[in-house]
């Protein structure tokens, strides 16, 4: 699969210029470049244990204009380190990483950064795995055997605020999950009691300056809890989240 990787890379006609952008690190570890022109760019971290799918990433999206790789990591753990320090619009995620999954750091990266779009990109088209990542908030899936050619259109696409699916797992057993997602019984499962809190007082018309009295928090986190709700309940605005908090508060509470 990493042949696989590389193979769309040098068909793309990348070579690995990237590298040369490096801070003076250990060879092989993971670490933030160098910053790149002050214009406005979509930033990304790229976080995969391979350090050559890593580099081959990065060189496919550093030739896009408009897009730059602030940070490679290669651990779970890492990625939420950069995701803090470096606050990217995007983070490539892979699925399967050493220690804290990609499943698993996606959750926490969301819980600090709710507006981070996360695109994992996994050698695995499962559906169960699909689900996975997009339960936890991913908005896209790439499948690694087309990174070369659907990377760049799913960072596009995340970032106009859409879902990306690689076309080999964009079939009815994925859209059966997505409409799985909006039932009161994930609601009931996957959100956190703040997140059910938040919701709850959301479908009462609280405003956001009295739900954030209420529960001690500034205005801020309040909207930075409605984001992540939207995320994971696949609910494109505000409003749409209101009146599905309408529709389903009752029960699942």
């Amino acid at each position: 699969m990493i042949a696989a990787i590389v193979t769309n890379c040098r068909l793309a006609g990348m070579a690995r210029r990237s590298l040369d952008q490096r801070i003076n690190t250990q060879p092989g570890r993971s670490h933030p470049l160098k910053p790149s022109s002050p214009a406005a760019r979509t930033r990304i971290v790229v976080v995969d244990d391979h350090e050559i799918v890593r580099e081959c990433i990065q060189a496919l999206l550093q030739r896009q204009p408009g897009m730059v790789v602030v940070a490679l990591a290669a651990t779970g753990e890492e990625a939420i380190v950069f995701a803090e320090r470096l606050k990217p619009d995007v983070m490539v995620m892979d699925l399967v990483l050493p220690g804290l999954d990609g499943t698993g750091a996606t959750q926490r990266v969301l819980m600090l950064l709710p507006k981070t779009r996360i695109i994992v990109v996994s050698s695995s088209s499962a559906p169960e795995h699909v689900q996975g990542a997009l339960r936890a908030g991913a908005l896209g899936y790439v499948v690694k055997e087309g990174v070369g050619s659907d990377l760049v259109c799913a960072v596009t696409t995340v970032m106009a605020g859409n879902r990306y699916l690689s076309p080999q797992i964009a079939g009815c057993a994925i859209e059966g999950a997505l409409s799985a997602r909006t039932t009161t019984g994930y609601l009931w499962e996957h959100l956190t009691p703040r997140e059910r809190e938040v919701l709850r007082r959301t479908a009462a018309g609280t405003p956001t300056a009295q739900i954030a009295q209420q529960l001690s928090l500034s205005p801020k986190t309040i909207d930075s809890y409605r984001s992540r709700l939207m995320r994971k309940l696949g609910l494109p605005n505000r409003s749409t989240l209101i009146r599905y908090a309408l529709q389903h508060s009752t029960s699942a509470y």
